[in-house]
């Protein structure tokens, strides 16, 4: 069994298909934000060090950190990357070429932080889809302090303007080399908020019943489909928690969980994505009726599901892909500790543990950079 979990026989290690992609494993790179960009988002030499390293290590699928969409409500932190630009394409243009000379697949993560944006170069409100102040403070980690400023509900037009953004950001990434794209419906951001019941108050056709609140990603995943065409891959990442909200559940439970699942099939999604907090994953991800929110999305929708949230245990991650609760797993802080995980895996080599100083006292690469050279890594 030993050799099974730790060794070349692990189920992670398998190739996988997402779309009309063939991936090396299951492993994935989760995304990470890392607020190292320049100051107008043009991702920077170390960055492109950063994801290289990744796909050195052997990992199948790197999906970006949350890249903004728009030059008007959507960035989240200062020195968060961008790709609303031609500065912007042309950069991740050289990264997506060293990933893929290192045999990997990379993905971007589209994000539009909505209300919990704490950091905008181009404005300073923010906007949601209801007037609501999000719960807690903002981010140390990555740049904020406080708590956040109460949104302006955004309009109709502010909701095509937002949709526009992601389709013309997924249109930048396709040429800026990118195999995909990820739309992030997680965590609190603006997709998510469009879910959430308590962030979303709104009486029209984007708010009320479960139904309503996913119109918003159901939009945002057919209008990109629709551009950029069927063999492009479209992801979403979803979550019932947030970044500022650690106990949220979807109130519906189950019920809620299929209606998003399958609008977001309907939409033309290419995988899903979903988040579950906790080491003990298994529990933490069932919903009402025992079955897991990634197993159920697979019932639901027949597309290939990501699981993220304590994947660097890599027993558990072998149970996740065994037991068919996912077809992926994602790692973060596993990642960032070992960024040849697949290899080490490969190998039978014990993984190196995450040191939660590597992000302090901010998530930036700089930061990790001398923690690694303090640590002789």
């Amino acid at each position: 069994m030993t050799d099974i979990l730790t060794g070349s026989g692990h189920p992670a290690l398998r190739p996988e298909r997402i779309g009309r992609l063939t991936l090396a494993n299951r492993l994935v790179v989760a995304p990470m934000t890392r607020v190292s960009a320049a100051p107008d988002g043009t991702p920077t030499p170390e960055m492109t060090d950063y994801y290289t390293a990744y796909a050195q290590g052997g990992f199948g699928l790197l999906i970006t950190e949350g890249t903004y969409t728009d030059t008007v409500y959507s960035q989240g932190y200062l020195n968060q990357p961008g790709i609303v630009s031609a500065e912007h394409v042309a950069a991740w243009r050289e990264i997506t070429e060293q990933v893929h000379a290192a045999g990997s697949r990379i993905f971007m993560q589209l994000m539009h932080g909505g209300a919990l944006s704490q950091g905008n170069r181009y404005r300073d409100d923010t906007a949601g889809p209801s007037a609501v102040p999000p719960r807690g403070e903002k981010l140390p980690e990555y740049g904020g302090s406080g708590r956040w400023p109460t949104p302006r509900a955004m309009s109709l037009a502010d909701i095509e303007t937002a949709v526009d953004g992601f389709v013309r950001s997924a249109a930048r990434a396709r040429e800026a080399g990118f195999d995909g794209v990820e739309v992030h419906g997680a965590n609190g951001y603006l997709v998510d908020q469009f879910l959430t019941d308590y962030t979303n108050l709104r009486d029209d056709s984007y708010g009320g019943p479960v139904a309503g609140r996913v119109r918003l990603a159901a939009e945002v995943v057919a209008a990109i489909r629709a551009e950029l065409g069927g063999e492009f891959c479209v992801g979403i990442r979803l979550s019932q928690t947030k970044v500022n909200d650690f106990v949220h559940r979807w109130p519906g439970g189950t019920h809620d969980a299929k209606v998003i699942f399958a609008a977001l099939a309907e939409a033309g999604a290419s995988y899903l994505h979903i988040a579950s907090e906790g080491r003990d994953w298994i529990e933490t991800a069932r919903l009402d009726g025992g079955v897991t929110i990634t197993g159920l999305a697979r019932q639901v929708t027949g597309l290939p599901v990501i699981a993220n949230g304590g994947m660097h245990d890599l027993t558990q991650a072998a149970q996740v892909l065994s037991d068919g609760h996912a077809d992926l797993v994602s790692v973060g802080r596993g990642a960032l500790a070992n960024p040849d995980l697949p290899r080490r895996l490969g190998q039978g080599l014990p993984p190196a543990e995450f040191d939660h100083m590597m992000l302090q006292p901010m998530a930036t690469l700089g930061n990790a950079r001398q923690w690694r050279q303090a640590a002789r890594i």
